[in-house]
């Protein structure tokens, strides 16, 4: 059944790329290092603080949540 595990291993090597390039920028994977997360409306939304790295932005601080 390699039809099915092609796509999570393109996905799972997509992603560890992504993570790896937010860490040389020092950047949340969450706010992209903004600190804030725009809620996708079709009315105005408020931000609000992104619960990754709470509100930091930064990187260490959101893989320090995650453990």
């Amino acid at each position: 059944m390699g039809l099915f595990r092609s796509p999570s291993a393109w996905q799972s090597a997509r992603r560890e790329k992504y993570l790896s390039a937010m860490q040389e920028q020092n950047n949340c994977p969450d706010c992209v290092g903004r600190g804030f997360i725009m809620p996708a409306a079709y009315e105005y939304a408020y931000p609000f603080d992104c619960s990754g790295c709470n509100g930091t932005g930064s990187f260490q601080e959101w893989q320090s949540n995650r453990q």
